[in-house]
């Protein structure tokens, strides 16, 4: 394991590889679960401010949903999470003329709209940050449904932490990954 600066990265993180596949799973990391994704609390109130903006991109069921559930749901475990249409997908995804599907919340961001840019745990996934007494633990989550990221990763020689650059950035700074990558470039040697 490696920690920095009270962010523990276990050893998976590092060494499992994964490229996201859209062509073959069409997102479906955005239907499949028990809920929607997982919200932290700062997230809530930043849901709040852009969803008259993101309403825009959304389809006609995830509006619906969102004005019968709430922007954000509270669920068994007292945890924060997006709400779902019928229990399945994401009330902010929307399916592309692909058939793929999309975050209506990205989409706005990725149009310059608004300034989140989607939840964090969507950003950052396989890697589920665990909270922990003195700081947080990056753990890789494995899922039968990104049996194709592994192996478009492992084709392509990228880990999880490398895939997930930009998201680690924005969550933890520049400065941290690039003690990140020093850290496992020693370990590697």
């Amino acid at each position: 394991m490696i920690e920095i600066d009270n962010v523990i990265v276990t050893p998976d993180v590092i060494n499992e590889h994964f490229v996201c596949d859209l062509n073959k799973c069409k997102g479906a990391c955005c239907v499949e679960g028990d809920l929607g994704a997982p919200l932290e609390d700062d997230e809530l109130l930043q849901l709040e401010n852009v969803y008259p903006i993101v309403k825009e991109y959304m389809a006609e069921a995830g509006i619906n949903e969102v004005e019968r559930q709430g922007k954000y749901i509270m669920d068994w475990e007292d945890d924060y999470s997006t709400p779902t249409i019928n229990g399945r997908e994401c009330a902010y995804a929307v399916y592309a003329d692909n058939g793929i599907l999309q975050c209506a919340i990205e989409k706005a961001y990725n149009d310059g709209k608004i300034d989140f840019k989607k939840p964090q745990s969507c950003s950052m996934y396989p890697i589920r940050i665990t909270k922990l007494k003195n700081g947080e633990a990056l753990n890789y989550d494995r899922w039968e449904i990104c049996s194709d990221a592994c192996t478009f990763g492992e084709r392509l020689k990228v880990p999880v932490y490398q895939f997930l650059k930009d998201p680690l950035i924005r969550k933890y700074g520049k400065e941290w990954y690039a003690k990140l990558e020093e850290l496992v470039k020693k370990e590697k040697s």
